[in-house]
């Protein structure tokens, strides 16, 4: 069975353009449309457009995700 990490959890938006996350465990899938990321509190999904990962730090539980916000 696996340990969890009990990683504190928190999410920043700036301006629908740049995401901060913690409490990220795993990254699922991502491409420029969607991001599929795995949190301590469940699965979240990012839509936009020209999505980027900026920062990926699994150990630390952080991801940054910055791009274009969907309309």
């Amino acid at each position: 069975m696996a340990e969890q990490q009990n990683l504190p959890h928190c999410l920043t938006l700036n301006e629908r353009k740049k995401l901060a996350l913690t409490g990220v465990t795993e990254v699922v899938s991502f491409d420029e449309d969607c991001v599929v990321l795995r949190t301590e509190l469940g699965t979240l999904v990012v839509q936009g457009q020209q999505l980027q990962l900026k920062t990926l730090s699994l150990e630390g539980g952080q991801v940054a995700v910055e791009g274009c916000s969907s309309r």
